[in-house]
């Protein structure tokens, strides 16, 4: 599926190490054979994208998944190609959420259906996970 550019525009990036470890550490998790998604809200001093009115995300691949800078850059292009896939879809009405997306080794070798399919069931689980969490 292509995806318009005025789509992406609204969807922010996560950028800063702090970010990443502020969702790591208080958000909820979820599983797949492609990836590890991890979601958590978005404080309002948070210095992700003051622009975007969607939600925000970041990639990481570690050395450990893969050794090569090459096979961890082909996983985070693809990752990125299949998030915005994904956030333009059911899931575009994630306002004022951060998510940081790990991308596992099977990520590089996997069909772009497949992980376009998975970060969607993740998103599926864990938004329900948070609609069950008492307030």
């Amino acid at each position: 599926m292509l995806v318009k550019r005025e789509d992406m525009t609204m969807i922010g990036r996560l950028k800063r190490r702090s970010d990443f470890l502020r969702v790591g550490a208080g958000g909820q998790k979820w599983v797949s054979p492609t990836v590890i998604i991890q979601i958590a809200d978005t404080p309002l001093e948070s210095g992700a994208d003051p622009l975007a009115s969607g939600p925000n995300y970041g990639l990481t691949v570690t050395k450990k998944t893969e050794k090569t800078a090459v096979g961890r850059n082909r996983i985070k292009r693809r990752l990125r190609a299949a998030m915005a896939s994904a956030l333009t879809g059911e899931h575009a009405d994630l306002k004022r959420t951060d998510i940081v997306v790990i991308g596992r080794l099977a990520a590089e070798t996997a069909p772009f259906d497949q992980l376009v399919k998975d970060i969607r069931w993740c998103l599926r689980r864990l938004r329900a996970k948070q609609a069950e969490k008492p307030q």
